[in-house]
């Protein structure tokens, strides 16, 4: 038996019921995922810039193994994705920051298991960023400023991950990385690595084995490719009307 509404009384809604939660819209919260991606981007410039600010040596593999950890767990939070994959990511973290104080204590693994470690780190940022990324658009079908700064720190990401595998490669390869004497140092890697990710090449530092070669040729055409697809549609796009779903 309906039961009739008491004269005078109306809903709290305006007479509307409300939506289940199945169908009620659920859109990402622009100030936070401003603040998710804007926080991924200082760190990855910070990164950037503690590699050639800080004079190398022990305490500085500590404070780069660090931030690398950092924009690793920023990227997976800015992806949003699920607490085993975030467990997994700060699992990583931990172990190449133990790594790293263990050397800087005198012990433990060498310079190029450091390197190594860093750059699993930095590997798993990339992919769960252009995930995030994906996700962002999908639900806001418009290109924002957080955007740009997901595709820019995606960049950058890239360039110091081969930085990482460069100077890994010198040192546990055996033979020097760098033709005409050039030290491999953290900093010339990551110079050589970004200088080769935008295709400039100056040229006074050149890859000297087949090995450093191959992958100088994998970096340049994955930066070319990169900037030229994604980062020329994502800024063609910067600030249009958002896209509304065909039925």
């Amino acid at each position: 038996m309906l039961r009739a509404d008491r004269p005078g009384t109306a809903p709290p809604d305006g007479g509307r019921e409300p939506l289940p939660a199945s169908e009620a819209p659920d859109p990402p919260p622009e100030r936070l995922v401003r603040e998710r991606y804007g926080l991924l981007f200082v760190a990855t410039i910070a990164l950037l810039g503690v590699q050639g600010a800080a004079p190398p040596g022990r305490l500085q593999g500590i404070v780069l193994t660090a931030l690398a950890g950092a924009t690793l767990l920023l990227s997976f939070r800015a992806a949003r994705l699920s607490r085993p994959f975030v467990a997994i990511a700060a699992a990583v973290t931990v172990a190449a920051v133990t790594v790293s104080v263990l050397r800087a204590a005198g012990g433990g693994p060498g310079e190029g298991v450091a390197l190594v470690m860093n750059a699993a780190v930095v590997a798993l940022a990339p992919p769960a960023l252009a995930v995030g990324i994906v996700r962002d658009l999908r639900a806001t079908r418009a290109v924002r400023l957080q955007t740009v700064a997901g595709v820019l720190s995606f960049y950058a990401l890239v360039g110091m991950l081969f930085g990482f595998i460069y100077g890994a490669v010198d040192r546990l390869g055996g033979d020097p990385f760098f033709a005409n004497g050039g030290t491999a140092t953290l900093s010339h890697c990551v110079y050589f690595s970004f200088t080769t990710l935008m295709t400039v090449g100056y040229g006074d530092f050149v890859a000297r084995t087949d090995a450093g070669h191959t992958l100088a040729i994998f970096e340049a055409l994955m930066g070319q490719i990169y900037l030229v697809t994604v980062v020329s549609l994502i800024v063609s796009n910067l600030g249009a009307p958002p896209r509304h779903p065909r039925s």
